[in-house]
């Protein structure tokens, strides 16, 4: 049987393993115990600063004041684009718990048709500074305020917001010329300075509207409000009230521009009115236009699709993009110049018997009239619209000297001071030409270019640009369509403008007047009926824009 043994116990041994254990204990206590001392004065003196200030924004944030955009008005006053009262819903995604969550049952309470809802969608996943409010619609009825007031507690983050909204009472006559604003888009957004344009959602996207967007808009303010544990204000601690932007008075006469739009009826074209003494545009219209309210709120896909398939291009600027042959318009243009180069003189004639021909050319380039006019000086080839005298003339000057001498009334360049979107036209020349199409300059060219045919295009603003110019014996003066930029006025002499056209003797203004006078009331003229009865003197020059190649006996 075994020997059973007691194990002996050492206290002192154990003591001291005890001793050991404590020791241990209290030294990672008292590390812990100096960690959490650490980070509780780390928290409260180093980050004091941080956390009082999180901790008074979770009391206190600071809103922006969006300022109310400057309003539009024409020369004698009328007001052309306003500022209407409305109620727009916006988000800020920070303080939205579940975001697909509350645009469902947004779009639950407002009964969005199916078309709305992705557009909706977008609105509210657009990129935003943090803390920014999103638009998400703009223009609420009274029944979907109502909707959402009730249901306030359940959208956290969600603002109805009382603002102002850009109105055009006229807004398809005015469309072009105004042009429109719009919603700021994650691109414009990224080009925006975001004190300035805090809590605005938009912004001037064509015409007047964006040519003086910096002006129109003003200075954004903002307040400090006191805030419950919902976010819903409760008092406001302080503000800085916003800068509303500077009142535009247009050169527009409202009342002309409704003329110039009845009288195109919706036919596709476009008028343009200059004063010559100061550049004012009068009237800039293209048909047909457009609602250009649809564009504030945002359009829908359907709607804007019917105006891009159009067959009549309403959104299209006739008045600064359209790009047409000049026809015989420039055959006043083309007698100045030739008088500036000494290429003929007022009396100077030539004898047309129906058409003309290149020296060793068998080629006939017809008159419009094909038995001819016989003796034609420069007066009577204005007031007839004679070709021949216009071929003759533009084979003596040649495509150099004819393209210099229509730079400088304007053709092939943009001449507007503030009509955003001009397009430069087309003034054609031998280098154009050998860039474009790697060919030579022929003779026949420079002939379908005298009569305002082949390669030249015109705008309809540079046509009255450069008649303005006409009319005011070779000055320039710059076209422009602000008037007043608040109580400022805009000089008339603007930067960059085009030389004056110089003659060698004054009187030949007088000469190419009155031959453009004949044209209205000469016996002769090709527009002489509508001269009849004027109780004043009047000038013009009628023209047919055509496209087509000068074929051998082709009639014109």
């Amino acid at each position: 049987m075994p020997q059973r043994r007691d194990t002996l116990k050492n206290p002192e041994q154990e003591l001291r393993i005890f001793r050991v254990r404590a020791l241990l204990a209290v030294l990672v206590v008292i590390v812990l115990t100096s960690l959490l001392v650490s980070r509780l004065g780390y928290l409260q003196i180093v980050q004091h600063d941080l956390y009082s200030t999180r901790s008074e924004k979770n009391r206190v944030r600071v809103e922006p004041l969006p300022p109310n955009r400057g309003l539009i008005y024409d020369r004698n006053g009328t007001l052309l684009a306003e500022n209407r009262p409305t109620y727009n819903l916006t988000l800020v995604r920070e303080r939205v718990d579940d975001l697909d969550d509350t645009l469902a049952l947004i779009v639950d309470l407002l009964e969005l048709p199916e078309e709305e809802i992705e557009a909706f969608q977008v609105r509210s996943r657009q990129r935003q500074r943090p803390f920014q409010p999103a638009l998400l619609m703009s223009d609420l009825s009274e029944e979907q305020i109502a909707r959402l007031a009730v249901n306030r507690h359940r959208l956290p983050g969600v603002e109805v917001e009382a603002q102002l909204l850009r109105y055009y009472p006229d807004a398809e006559v005015m469309a072009h010329a105004l042009g429109y604003v719009g919603r700021i888009n994650a691109e414009e957004l990224q080009d925006l300075d975001p004190g300035r344009y805090a809590g605005t959602h938009f912004i001037g996207k064509t015409g007047v509207e964006r040519f003086y967007e910096t002006e129109l808009h003003g200075e954004a303010g903002l307040r400090k409000v006191e805030t419950n544990a919902r976010g819903r204000v409760l008092r406001e601690l302080g503000r800085t009230d916003p800068v509303p932007g500077a009142n535009l008075t247009l050169t527009l006469d409202r009342s002309l521009q409704m003329l110039a739009y009845e009288l195109l009826d919706g036919r596709r074209g476009s008028i343009v009115a200059i004063v010559p003494n100061t550049g004012e545009i009068l009237a800039m219209v293209s048909t047909p236009g457009f609602d250009s309210n649809q564009f504030v709120t945002g359009i829908d896909v359907a709607s804007y699709r019917a105006l891009q398939e159009d067959i009549d291009l309403p959104l299209f600027n006739r008045a600064i993009r359209g790009h047409y042959p000049p026809g015989s318009t420039i055959k006043p243009f083309l007698a100045l110049a030739g008088l500036v180069e000494g290429v003929i003189t007022p009396d100077s004639t030539i004898n047309d018997p129906g058409f003309y021909q290149l020296p060793n050319d068998s080629r006939r380039y017809r008159n419009w009239l094909r038995w001819g006019h016989g003796r034609v000086d420069m007066e009577r080839s204005i007031a007839v619209s004679n070709n021949t005298y216009y071929y003759t003339l533009a084979h003596d000057l040649g495509i150099d000297k004819l393209h210099e001498r229509m730079t400088n009334f304007g053709f092939g360049q943009r001449v507007a001071h503030d009509v955003q979107g001009e397009s430069t036209g087309l003034m054609p020349s031998r280098d154009w030409k050998r860039a474009r199409f790697n060919q030579p300059w022929y003779p026949g060219e420079t002939l379908s270019v005298g009569i305002g045919q082949g390669y030249w295009q015109v705008t309809p603003l540079q046509l009255a640009s450069a008649t303005a110019a006409l009319a005011n014996r070779g000055h320039w003066v710059k076209p422009r369509l602000a008037l007043r930029i608040g109580e400022e006025p805009v000089p008339a002499e603007l930067p960059d403008t085009l030389p004056d056209i110089q003659l060698a003797n004054d009187n030949w203004w007088d000469r190419v007047y009155s031959g453009m006078e004949k044209v209205l009331s000469g016996s002769e003229g090709t527009a002489r009926r509508t001269g009849v009865g004027l109780e004043y003197r009047m000038g013009g020059k009628s023209g047919t824009a055509q496209v087509f190649s000068l074929g051998q006996d082709q009639r014109y």
